[in-house]
């Protein structure tokens, strides 16, 4: 398990102790994390959350926090930007005099916030909840069952998991035999790629979709830039498009402006044009909070139900 609890001898001498079986004490807890190893002296009550996927999966365990960033919250995570939400930072820059001020028992950190663990651990225990590109799903269900353990949400997370799993499962059934995919990324007029070693990589190496170029260079946040031709060239029969404008808040109609972009006689010779085979996701989802269980299973959601219509 990512958690491990220190109990008296005396407990260790017991028979079977579950962690699904305890409730919270104030018994010592440490928390192996993407950074190290965490400290607490009891489960955390006060909680502050520097990252929007692990806001998204503390939300759906129904454990409420402290605090959290003030900017980027997606449409159904709006209600955390009431004032009664200590608010603790953005994405990229927590605000440390209002973390040190809300003597919190727990902030935690993850993605776009991961570089600030080490001044944020000066001053209050702190984890990080990045995931693993190479390992997307197992790393978003690790993480379901790590904050269902510090919390006492157990049979809350295994829940969660198991409905990833069940839709996981469905999309694989039907992906690999729905030929070529490209994931793209529109910014401000712009197009990028992303490939198998990316943020939305999973979609290949773990779902089944066929990448349709394997010379996607996957350092770039905005994805490995191409031309129109490119995307020609190559002619994916499906394109999931991000559209990073609806993503950050720049464009307010989720979609609209990748699909301008991509509305050109050079992406209209492509089969995925011709076969009406472009999913334009979730922006926010796809680009904001990918890693947190709403987003997540609402990708797979909208996934599902495009390839599947097609088949049907």
């Amino acid at each position: 398990m990512a958690i491990n609890f220190t109990f008296p001898v005396r407990l260790l001498a017991a028979a079977a102790f579950s962690l699904g079986a305890m409730t919270a004490s104030a018994e010592e807890m440490t928390i192996k994390h993407a950074q190290g190893e965490t400290v607490l002296k009891a489960a955390p009550k006060k909680v502050l959350v520097l990252d929007v996927p692990s806001l998204d999966n503390l939300d759906a365990l129904g454990v409420e926090p402290t605090g959290v960033v003030g900017s980027n919250l997606p449409t159904y995570l709006q209600k955390y930007a009431d004032g009664k939400y200590l608010k603790v930072g953005t994405l990229f820059e927590p605000d440390y005099e209002a973390i040190n001020a809300a003597e919190a028992d727990l902030v935690i950190v993850g993605g776009r916030s991961r570089a600030k663990y080490p001044d944020v651990a000066k001053i209050t225990p702190a984890i990080d909840m990045s995931v693993d590109s190479k390992e997307f799903i197992g790393s978003v269900k690790a993480n379901i069952a790590k904050l269902g353990d510090i919390f006492g949400k157990q049979e809350e997370a295994q829940k969660l998991d198991a409905a990833i799993d069940e839709k996981v499962a469905k999309l694989k059934e039907i992906a690999p035999n729905s030929g070529t995919a490209m994931i793209l990324v529109t910014n401000a007029g712009k197009v990028g790629v992303y490939g198998p070693g990316s943020r939305t990589g999973w979609l290949h190496t773990e779902i089944g979709f066929k990448p349709v170029a394997e010379d996607i260079d996957d350092r770039f946040d905005r994805g490995d830039v191409v031309s129109f031709e490119y995307l020609a060239e190559v002619n994916p029969e499906w394109l999931f498009v991000i559209d990073r404008d609806a993503g950050i808040g720049r464009a307010t109609d989720p979609g609209k402006a990748a699909a301008q972009v991509l509305d050109n006689e050079l992406v209209h010779q492509t089969n995925a044009w011709k076969k009406k085979q472009i999913v334009y996701l979730d922006p926010q989802a796809a680009y904001i909070v990918s890693s947190g269980y709403t987003a997540l299973t609402t990708l797979l959601d909208q996934v599902y139900k495009a390839v599947s219509d097609k088949k049907s």
